[in-house]
């Protein structure tokens, strides 16, 4: 059997010209059973462009946008739910827009460089938020180092806050 090929993602922020195609991709089943109509959506997308405390990206492979991701900072809004978290932490939330590349590995290879990149910029930790019915986005997000921590319900529903701290991270990645 050949190697693992390392895929890697490039990102970069949302402009205006992308919107369109978020909004298929939240019109998508498999991305819209776990977002909020997609209008809703991308009026909160648009107004996150300009944004200090949310950062919203489009994540390319090969040149081709295949997926949403947004980091945010739980500190920089009143009373985030997650503000509970040691200071420096950052969330981000995930949705791989074309749907013939879910199930297939690129949720947990996208958020694990990510998540090393902030670790670079000196992130001590990352959450992420999935719906406890949403099996495959957990097991993605295991995959990728992430653990859960807890279990909340809040303005964002029923979820499963799960974490990776940068010292872990840093010790698997020597493994």
């Amino acid at each position: 059997m050949p190697p693992e090929k390392v895929v890697l993602y490039d990102f970069r922020p949302v402009t205006e010209k992308d919107l369109p195609m978020i909004a298929g991709w939240l019109a998508e089943p498999h991305v819209a059973q776990w977002w909020n109509d997609p209008e809703t959506e991308i009026a909160e997308i648009r107004k996150h462009i300009d944004s200090i405390s949310v950062e919203p990206l489009i994540v390319e492979l090969d040149g081709k946008p295949i997926a949403y991701l947004q980091s945010y900072d739980p500190h920089l809004e009143d009373d985030h739910p997650y503000a509970d978290q040691p200071f420096g932490t950052l969330g981000i939330d995930l949705s791989i827009g074309r749907p013939e590349l879910v199930g297939i590995g690129h949720g947990s290879a996208i958020v694990r460089q990510f998540v090393e990149h902030l670790f670079e910029e000196g992130v001590p930790r990352v959450i992420i938020d999935p719906d406890p019915a949403n099996g495959r986005a957990i097991r993605a997000y295991e995959k990728a180092g992430f653990q859960a921590i807890d279990r909340r319900q809040s303005v964002y529903g029923d979820v499963v806050l799960m974490a990776i701290d940068a010292e872990e991270g840093d010790v698997e990645e020597g493994q």
